[in-house]
């Protein structure tokens, strides 16, 4: 008899393992060539991952011929789905025209334009290759411009494969100087800023922290770092990799907040690789190469051709201002449904987030801080993430949940059905949870 969570995901994964004896043995091959078979940390499961053969709108296919929804959503990045026909088009048009073509080219400046209009922060705006990158270089404007070395950043915070956060910096974190604050708590962060504000070259945030839950930010807090960053004379960076997907304008417009830098990446690419950093002219204007003492920013891709095309064609024909807006209500809409059909079935769960970046939590309410999160929602995640994939909706394997443009009402009911389903059948594994 299965009597904990540990018993139930083994049986669990021993049911997911069974049924797909391709993916085991690609897992293996895999193996003898790269560290535990894996070359992108997040993407590791026990017992192993299933490997994707293709996608269609919101449709994965694994190699042993498994479908799912995919609620996995390349960690937000797949914001548009996997065949979006005007990306198709403008990225086969770019392929045509050549690669690797060693000067500007046609597509970046209308790119460049579309972004500077739609972020408020935006006034420049340089490309790069990853959201990593993006907040790498945003960091180091921050501390040319300011002539300091500090960088406050918060607990459960991530921004990138050298930038990452759990209760202090990981080992593999760039070795910047750091002061870790914490997240939504405005007296004690607002007392910190004041406590380094001397010293403070850049205050680095997510308007909604999303590794550490997706928990969005309150008004109250941006508003505060807004003030404290001009007082203590820092840049206020805001990361939106993954949130500049909520709302026409981002988090910063749907906040009203206005930092001085803000790093782009995930979505914007258009589903191929893509980073961006910008900001207010006066700060930005610091990379103009015919300025004395310019700064250097390299990178062989920065504007590479599909980038800049995918990009270009995504936030100009696809995700407009308007279907932003829209798309933002529509998943508004799905979560609180979702939220009040765990209430309603007497589930003590709810999805935190904004829109179409979700995670579930354990308790009533969805927490705003991390010490009003329950440690064992991390339990509850990776049990409904296997229960999902055997009803065919793929979730992270650490349980974010991201809604993507091709799925449409019908779809989104049908996601909650199984949520709802697999948060049933879960929570009773969970420590310290009644069973009924």
């Amino acid at each position: 008899m299965t009597d904990t969570a540990e018993d139930r995901l083994s049986e669990l994964r021993a049911a997911y393992a069974a049924r797909r004896p391709e993916s085991r043995r690609h897992h293996e091959r895999a193996r003898a060539v790269m560290p535990g078979g894996n070359t992108r940390s997040v993407l590791h499961l026990s017992p192993f991952p299933f490997v994707i053969a293709g996608g269609k709108a919101d449709t994965l296919t694994d190699i042993d011929g498994i479908s799912y929804i995919d609620c996995a959503g390349e960690f937000s990045a797949g914001l548009y789905g996997h065949d979006t026909p005007e990306i198709t088009a403008a990225l086969h048009e770019a392929l045509a025209g050549g690669l690797v073509l060693s000067g500007p080219n046609r597509y970046e400046v209308p790119f460049a334009e579309l972004i500077c209009a739609r972020f408020a922060s935006v006034e420049r705006v340089r490309f790069c290759n990853s959201g990593t990158e993006a907040n790498l270089f945003a960091i180091q404007t921050a501390r040319n411009a300011t002539g300091r070395d500090r960088i406050m950043v918060f607990e459960g915070a991530y921004h990138g494969g050298v930038l990452t956060f759990g209760q202090g910096p990981s080992p593999m974190a760039a070795p910047f100087d750091w002061v870790m604050a914490r997240f939504n708590e405005i007296d004690a962060t607002r007392a910190a800023i004041r406590d380094h504000a001397g010293e403070l070259a850049a205050i680095l945030v997510e308007p909604m922290i999303g590794a550490a839950g997706n928990i969005p930010a309150r008004a109250a807090f941006l508003d505060m770092l807004r003030q404290e960053a001009s007082r203590a004379g820092a840049i206020l960076i805001f990361d939106e990799v993954k949130t500049s997907r909520l709302g026409a304008g981002g988090l910063q417009g749907e906040y009203g907040v206005t930092p001085d830098m803000t790093t782009f990446g995930k979505y914007l690419g258009g589903g191929v690789p893509f980073g961006a950093f910008g900001g207010r002219a006066e700060v930005m204007e610091r990379f103009d190469p015919a300025r004395p003492g310019a700064l250097a920013h390299a990178g062989t891709f920065n504007n590479n051709v599909m980038s800049m095309a995918g990009g270009l064609a995504g936030l100009r024909d696809v995700f407009t201002p308007a279907r932003a807006a829209q798309f933002l209500q529509e998943c508004e809409t799905f979560r609180h449904g979702l939220n009040a059909g765990f209430a309603k079935a007497g589930l003590e769960v709810r999805a935190s987030g904004m829109g179409s970046i979700l995670s579930l939590h354990l308790g009533a309410e969805s927490p705003e801080t991390l010490a009003q999160t329950d440690p064992r929602s991390v339990i509850l995640r990776r049990l409904v993430h296997l229960n999902a994939l055997e009803r065919g909706l793929a979730l992270t394997p650490r349980g974010d949940i991201y809604l993507s443009l091709p799925m449409d009402a019908p779809r989104r009911e049908r996601i909650a059905e199984v949520l709802t389903d697999a948060v049933r059948d879960e929570l009773p594994f969970v420590p310290g949870r009644e069973r009924r």
